[in-house]
């Protein structure tokens, strides 16, 4: 992080770009973010990015992987508004809502579907499309902004609701790749990068906000 900083600090932003595989896209995140929150908006591409959470996106029926997602959705909205009280309607506090801040920022995700690592990323980006179709986009919006586990922790009086550590992998605005070719099921080969390095790869890349 201090690299990062005194590497934006002396350019003031220009040319700096963000890059990173697994762990190290997770690194990548994590500064982008805090940049991010202090005005730098750093172009940056993350290849198998890690979202902490159970792999629903490996579920193939979609109707069962569909209503999971819809009740974990109206589960955290409603533990987010116990939590967090009215606050999250007051303007203020959405002028420093760290959603608020990091919508403007558009991270590069590249994501394998038969990656378990990764692959949560294309229902969390998917799912809040298909809700706000649903005409229900406000409660997806609320419980994005928060992982079941900081919303339980905060309830035990484990952390503060605004913790970042447990929400790492959540932000609102990407642009999303996904690698199309179903005939790479091998965990290494999903998880890998040298799937990316093929300039002929066949994908699909949408942009979410």
């Amino acid at each position: 992080m201090h690299c990062v900083q005194n590497t934006v600090a002396m350019s003031k932003g220009a040319s700096v770009w963000l890059a990173g595989h697994s762990q190290g896209s997770a690194m990548a995140l994590l500064a982008g973010k805090n940049m991010t929150k202090m005005g730098y908006f750093l172009e940056t591409y993350l290849f198998n990015p890690p979202f902490f959470s159970v792999p629903i996106e490996a579920i193939k029926n979609e109707k069962v992987k569909l209503g999971i997602r819809i009740t974990s959705s109206v589960f955290k909205a409603g533990l987010s508004l116990a939590v967090n009280g009215c606050q999250q309607h007051n303007n203020e506090a959405q002028a420093h809502n760290p959603f608020v801040v990091l919508s403007s920022w558009f991270p590069h995700l590249f994501v394998n579907p038969n990656d378990p690592i990764c692959s949560e990323y294309i229902g969390y980006f998917k799912h809040r499309k298909k809700m706000e179709k649903f005409g229900v986009g406000k409660l997806e919006r609320l419980a994005t902004k928060n992982s079941t586990r900081s919303l339980i922790s905060s309830v035990l009086g484990m952390n503060s609701a605004n913790s970042e550590a447990p929400r790492l992998h959540l932000f609102p605005s990407a642009y999303l790749t996904i690698n199309k070719d179903g005939q790479i099921s091998d965990f290494k080969k999903a998880h890998g990068l040298h799937q990316w390095w093929n300039p002929s790869f066949h994908c699909e890349t949408m942009p979410y906000t």
